[in-house]
């Protein structure tokens, strides 16, 4: 009887200790605002006397263009946020706080984190103490455009992380953290009952239990509650838009949309769903989760949602499936574990990523990762189509590692690069637990992951819980695991350097070409199956590993890809006898993913177009692969359907990456052009090149440095459009430094540059500054001054350029470049003076300075002047300066000029107006695809 009694207190001692919120709240739907009485119990269940309390208010985070959401959205090039009018945002305002005796509490917002506020306690309150106070408050709703939680259309609204909740506390202090779009809200476990009245038009859907629910004075007024909880969802909608399914107690709530499958089939997967994540991580705490639509467009599935659903190669319960598979196990993982879910993401992450590994393989084996596209015979020689569909985790992954820019899995969420944070560091924490349950075996990582949950429905938990029951449960060292994998970003690239065969045993030995010390499965493989595997996990100097052959005809370092590895290409050794090339040549239409046992040849058509050569049609034949690779060759022949006469361009280019120094990355280049420069003449450029590039410790930073050494050889035909001897071959020595810290409010840029050549030399420096107001007008400011070190040219051709710079380093994208009227010269390049009028004297051959300066009037329309002074020779300094209306349509890629008052006096009324229109127009598809991924990256 008296451990029964225990029981009961123990069971009462885990569901009461903890904080209580009763919320009244009054939905009004006109305002987009919730009016709020909330009676909230703290209960300090720490070892520490508090003097203040901590509550998150994350609706704050929307109030301004200057909260840290609204630098997140920036640094993201998110613009929606900072060009939203006053409505569209959020705030809790009109905060009081009374305590039991009826006297106001003092509260403050903290100056170094503005979506949280700090309550003052007029007594300490003791460990395992209680205070009550009452808070009224008015929150207003943000739209949902910005995050997808907020208010919609048509009454609909999306609750989350809308109300005043105690903050978590650990290691003896309250966690700060602001709202960054993150879903990363470090709550306290709190009890939640909740009154909400709603317009009687709408309904509403929860994560909560409804305890009742009834009509009164025309609104809908729902009573709910929460046990345990570290957050909630509510879901208002003007109709009934929420499904609810039942599994045994669990009630599953969605609106995840896909109107091409029937009820019947979403009730089925979503109860296979439901009963393999309860096999396999145990079952939910709570009676109610929901699935919601907006949760999956927050997080989709990158690679479904990529493509139109008519022409999507994978079958539509599919689809669904997936869909509901990652955002179910989200929203299971982020109710039940008890993490702080900024400097622990990587768990979560992990699981979710891992159970998904493990849904596929056993419901979904056979499945690619282009779907049916698979099955077409046209494609079947490309790696793309062929992959499995877990295979693209780690392709995901290996994108940014080649780019250097992967990250430790143990790194906050908000130190995250987006794509790191939303797709590559998330599936290198999925293919992590998949890599130690290869090597651990015997479900040690499953059941490790179901102890692991069920420690969380009794306490507060972190990443050393984790770890501790994992290296309990481990027959095996596994400290590798927690240093090498999770906690550094260190690579792993093994490859066979001495390999001898008898007809029964194979004898090597391994080069582990980063020193990174972690397990490796080594594999013999016959007729595309698998004889024997052996992990290696010890590697003293000079090991050599004798295994028996079993009739195996190569062996294959990481077959299945079971461990992260940075380079797969030197992973296998035939045992056929002697072979020249080790991995045959295969040739490939457009593009592909990296196949390891392959090199790859690429061949795409291209077009291009200037005034010279015509359209350029032709093809090139290239090795660059979706990953990044250390050698890189770009072959581009064309035919110029002007002349009938072969041009083109090639370049090759050696990377080498850093992984740690600021020194991130060293590319040695030798490119080539053969192109028209003039209706009558080709130009040969050949440049070798050195690009030394910098960056911050922090990833997220912006900022990015570069110095550029290169020696530009040019060899140009004689033409009518070139009088001068000197500008027919010469060789120009150049040196830039370019830093550049960008984002959507906020643009610097400097670049100093040094040419040396037997004719000339001249330094040049030009700064950018761009800065987008509060009030959405944007100054864009530019300085440029250049002067010659030495001069000896009989020409204008290597002068500083005032309004079109000749580009005698053919580095520019002029369509025309040598032309002196028409469309084609009125293009404009932003260098050198950049003046847009065409003024008496266009050039300078000893010295050039120039401002431009442009300033919206509304929307994407601007004022802009440019004033400067050039000096030539046997001339006087001259003062020059021109003005006009700006068109900012996309910054740098398109815009147009039109000139109004300049040293030529009014131009805009001149009958050759149209003549004096200038335009900035950019083609190169790199060019402007850098526009969508600059966000990611």
């Amino acid at each position: 009887m008296k451990k029964v009694t225990y029981i009961i207190f123990l069971f009462g001692f885990i569901s009461f200790a903890q904080h209580h919120s009763n919320l009244v709240v009054e939905v009004n739907e006109e305002t987009k605002t919730l009016n709020v009485i909330q009676e909230l119990t703290f209960f300090n269940q720490t070892k520490d006397t508090l003097t203040n309390i901590v509550l998150n208010d994350w609706v704050n985070g929307y109030a301004d263009k200057n909260t840290p959401l609204a630098a997140r959205f920036s640094d993201e090039f998110e613009r929606s946020f900072h060009l939203a009018k006053e409505k569209e945002r959020g705030r809790t305002s009109n905060i009081t706080i009374i305590d039991t005796n009826k006297s106001f509490l003092t509260w403050e917002r903290d100056a170094n984190h503005p979506d949280v506020i700090q309550i003052r306690l007029k007594d300490k309150l003791l460990p395992n103490q209680k205070v009550t106070f009452s808070l009224t408050y008015v929150v207003k709703i943000p739209s949902d455009k910005f995050t997808k939680y907020g208010y919609g259309d048509n009454g609909k609204m999306n609750l989350k992380d809308c109300f005043l909740l105690p903050a978590r506390y650990e290691n003896h202090g309250f966690i700060k953290y602001d709202n960054l779009n993150l879903d990363d809200c470090a709550n306290g476990l709190s009890d939640y009952d909740i009154t909400i009245t709603i317009p009687q038009n709408l309904a509403l859907s929860s994560d909560l239990n409804t305890i009742q629910n009834e009509e009164k004075n025309n609104q809908n007024s729902y009573q709910l509650s929460g046990k345990n909880r570290m957050n909630f969802n509510l879901f208002i909608d003007n109709k009934k838009e929420f499904t609810v399914y039942k599994n045994g107690d669990l009630e599953v709530v969605t609106d995840l949309k896909d109107t091409r499958i029937n009820d019947i089939q979403r009730a089925i997967l979503i109860d296979k769903i439901v009963n393999y994540v309860g096999d396999n991580l145990g079952k939910f705490p709570n009676q109610k989760i929901t699935v919601s639509q907006a949760d999956y467009d927050r997080n989709p599935f990158y690679g479904l949602n990529q493509l139109p659903a008519f022409i999507s190669p994978f079958s539509d319960d599919f689809l669904y499936e997936i869909k509901f598979l990652k955002t179910y196990l989200n929203n299971y993982l982020h109710s039940t574990l008890q993490l702080d879910p900024r400097q622990d993401n990587w768990i979560y992450d992990g699981i979710q990523v891992y159970i998904m590994m493990k849904y596929i393989e056993e419901y979904h084996p056979d499945s690619k990762m282009m779907g049916s596209v698979a099955k077409l015979r046209l494609v079947r020689g490309y790696n793309l189509v062929s992959l499995g569909f877990n295979g693209q985790y780690s392709y995901f992954y290996m994108l940014m590692a080649r780019k250097n820019l992967d990250q430790p899995l143990s790194n906050p969420k908000n130190t995250l690069i987006k794509f790191n944070e939303k797709i590559a560091s998330k599936y290198r924490a999925g293919l992590s637990l998949k890599y130690l349950d290869s090597y651990l075996e015997k479900d040690i990582v499953p059941n490790s992951i179901r102890e692991f949950l069920a420690l969380n429905a009794t306490k507060q938990t972190n990443r050393k819980d984790f770890e501790t029951i994992l290296t309990t449960n481990s027959p095996k060292k596994i400290d590798w695991f927690f240093d090498k994998i999770i906690a550094s970003r260190d690579i792993i690239d093994f490859k066979f350097e001495k390999v001898t065969k008898t007809k029964d045993s194979i004898t090597f030995s391994l080069k582990n070409k980063t020193e990174t010390n972690v397990p490796i499965p080594v594999y013999g493989i016959k007729d595309k199956q698998i004889v024997f595997r052996k992990w290696i996990d010890t590697f003293p100097k000079d090991s050599v590993f004798t295994v028996p052959r079993n009739d195996a005809e190569k062996i294959v370092i990481n077959y299945k890809n079971e461990v992260p590895e940075y380079n797969l290409r030197n992973n296998w050794q035939s045992l056929r006898g002697f072979r020249l090339n080790n991995r045959p040549i295969k040739f490939n239409f457009m593009k592909d993913l990296e196949d390891p046992y392959y090199n790859q040849i690429l061949y795409v058509p291209t077009l291009e177009y200037n005034l010279y050569d015509g359209f350029l049609p032709g093809f090139r034949f290239h090795n660059k692969t979706i990953l990044d690779k250390p050698f890189i060759f770009d072959v581009n022949p064309t035919v110029s359907t002007k002349t009938r006469n072969i041009s083109g361009k090639a370049l090759f280019f050696v990377n080498q990456y850093n992984r740690d120094s600021k020194l991130y990355n060293v590319k040695y280049m030798l490119s080539g052009h053969y192109l028209h420069y003039a209706p009558d003449a080709y130009y040969t450029k050949v440049a070798p090149t050195v690009f030394l590039n910098f960056r911050p410790d922090d990833y997220r930073d912006n900022q990015k440095s570069s110095i550029i050494i290169k020696e530009i050889m040019v060899d140009k035909q004689k033409s009518a459009y070139t009088t001068s001897e000197d500008t027919q071959n010469y060789q120009v020595f150049n040196a830039k430094y370019v830093n550049t810290k960008t984002e959507l409010t906020h643009h610097f840029h400097f670049l100093g540059d040094f040419q040396y050549s037997t004719h000339f030399s001249k330094l040049a420096a030009e700064a950018q500054y761009r800065k987008l107001f509060d009030d959405n007008r944007q100054l864009n400011l530019r300085v440029f001054a250049g002067t010659f070190l030495h001069n000896k040219t009989d020409s204008d051709y290597f002068d500083f350029g005032l309004d079109r710079p000749t580009d005698y380093l053919f580095e520019s994208e002029y369509l025309g470049r040598s032309e002196k009227t028409g469309l084609f010269s009125q293009q404009s390049i932003i260098a050198d003076g950049f003046f847009k009028s065409k003024l008496e004297t266009r050039s300078a051959n000893r010295w050039m300075t120039t401002v431009n300066a442009s300033y919206g009037i509304w929307n994407w329309i601007e004022a802009y002047g440019d004033i400067g002074a050039i000096k030539n020779k046997e001339a006087s300094a001259q003062f020059v300066y021109d003005s006009g209306i700006r068109l900012n349509l996309v910054t740098d890629y398109f815009e147009l000029y039109f000139p109004v008052y300049s040293n030529n006096g009014w131009e805009i009324g001149d009958k050759n107006y149209g003549e004096k229109i200038r335009f900035i127009v950019t083609f190169r598809p790199e060019t402007l695809i850098n526009l969508f991924t600059r966000k990611w990256f």
